[in-house]
């Protein structure tokens, strides 16, 4: 029910909000140092009503930083592909769930996540603690997993609207609390990367 009620109110913002927000929090993010010092960035293509991201890709891009976005499989985890910019992305429809875009390369496996420096990752929420509240269906749930057992450090970064920042969500065992928010008013980081 929490979920669906972050999407609803993210279902009502409009197409000028949702852009203005993809640039700010562009801004934003551009100011974290884990991002300054990145090489490689893991991170994801927003879609529909998702805090934009193709800002902030393209300007990580122009900056030199090697880019992975993430490709669905049939079992919901993830393999990775290079951003070569918007022209390098696919429309993907899976299933009866939402289309994502996603890189139209060469895919580098699952495990490829593991040289990022940080990891952009979506959600709907985050809490004080730095607990993220994703979408329920643990793809990233298998990519902090993944890091977890590769012994990866990379800092972890969630990526939503002002509103999105609460007192609290419900966490279960197998969740790990990010190391920063970045929202398009700013940056809260919640433990050292």
């Amino acid at each position: 029910m929490l979920r669906r009620g972050f999407l609803a109110v993210r279902g009502r913002l409009t197409a000028d909000v949702v852009r203005d927000s993809g640039r700010a929090l562009a801004a934003r993010a551009l100011e974290l140092p884990e991002l300054t010092h990145a090489r490689t960035v893991a991170a994801y293509v927003s879609v529909d009503n998702e805090p934009g991201t193709i800002a902030l890709l393209d300007a990580l891009r122009a900056r030199g930083v090697r880019v992975l976005l993430p490709a669905l499989l049939p079992d919901n985890d993830l393999d990775w592909g290079a951003y070569a910019g918007e022209g390098s992305l696919a429309r993907v429809q899976h299933g009866g769930r939402m289309a994502l875009f996603e890189p139209a390369g060469e895919r580098l496996g699952p495990d490829a996540v593991t040289a990022a420096d940080v990891v952009l990752l979506p959600g709907l929420a985050v809490d004080a603690r730095g607990m993220r509240l994703g979408r329920g269906g643990g793809s990233y749930d298998r990519v902090l997993a993944r890091l977890e057992r590769a012994g990866a450090q990379p800092a972890l970064v969630v990526l939503l609207y002002d509103a999105e920042v609460v007192a609290e969500v419900p966490v279960e065992a197998h969740d790990r609390p990010v190391d920063a928010v970045v929202t398009p008013s700013g940056v809260r980081h919640f433990r050292t990367a």
